[in-house]
């Protein structure tokens, strides 16, 4: 059972994990497409225990990203899997970024264990309010004018020129806490995966705030090695082996 619950964790928390973002730390050279959906499979030991989809499109004033997570019927016999994380951005031009966080949710299940938790950002106030829907729990925070959640984190961080053996410092709200943490840039290389061939350039967060990612081993992000730097291929260690998630459809 242990082996099924960090398989399927994995992908929750690595949307979830990420890459705290400072945005003055580094000049564009990037740019993902709006909109863009890129789908995942799970898999632990090479048997498939789940699939995943990350999302972003346009929404009037605002875009809005949305990852998911889901198991496969095998799995959930035994550790039922359902998560769904959104976050909102009202367009801003005069960002070097598409928006700015203005809400995030996120809402598992897994198991037995519930999350109903929200964000909602005030950036002319500098404040975020906390919300746990299931604890009936509701705090303010002051956060810097500029801040990400998680997700929405990830993709500014597509946007950032990326050089190996040059970290990008990032920052978050996450867990009732604004986090700076280093992102290492370990390496180029060439990745051979079903649907074809990418040269790709390895990152790896130094994860300080727990999310609901909760591993001790390294995580480690294959993104494309060009302007849109798709996220091909992201793998964890964990007690039981290495757990893998490898894009096998996209729209971009």
């Amino acid at each position: 059972m242990k082996k099924n619950k960090s398989l399927i964790n994995f992908w929750a928390g690595i949307f979830i994990f990420c890459f705290y973002l400072s945005f003055f730390s580094c000049s564009n050279a990037a740019s993902f497409n709006i909109p863009e959906k890129l789908t995942y499979d799970l898999t632990w030991a090479g048997i498939k225990a789940g699939t995943a989809s990350l999302e972003v499109k346009n929404d009037g004033e605002k875009i809005k990203i949305i990852s998911t997570a889901r198991s496969v019927p095998l799995i959930s016999v035994f550790y039922t899997v359902d998560d769904r994380v959104e976050s909102i951005l009202l367009k801003n031009t005069s960002l070097p970024f598409p928006g700015q966080p203005v809400n995030y949710k996120i809402k598992t299940r897994e198991g037995r264990h519930r999350k109903d938790k929200e964000v909602v950002f005030d950036p002319n106030n500098r404040w975020a309010t906390y919300i746990d829907h299931l604890n009936n729990e509701k705090k303010e925070y002051a956060v810097p004018e500029i801040i990400f959640d998680p997700i929405s984190s990830f993709y500014y961080l597509r946007t950032l020129r990326l050089e190996v053996g040059e970290p990008v410092y990032l920052t978050i709200f996450d867990s009732k806490k604004v986090w700076n943490v280093e992102v290492q840039v370990l390496r180029r290389e060439t990745l051979i995966l079903p649907i074809g061939t990418f040269n790709t350039i390895v990152v790896k967060p130094l994860m300080k705030s727990e999310g609901i990612f909760y591993r001790k081993g390294d995580i480690f992000i294959w993104l494309t090695d060009d302007a849109k730097r798709i996220p091909v291929k992201m793998q964890t260690k964990v007690s039981v082996g290495s757990i893998t998630a490898t894009l096998v459809q996209g729209t971009y």
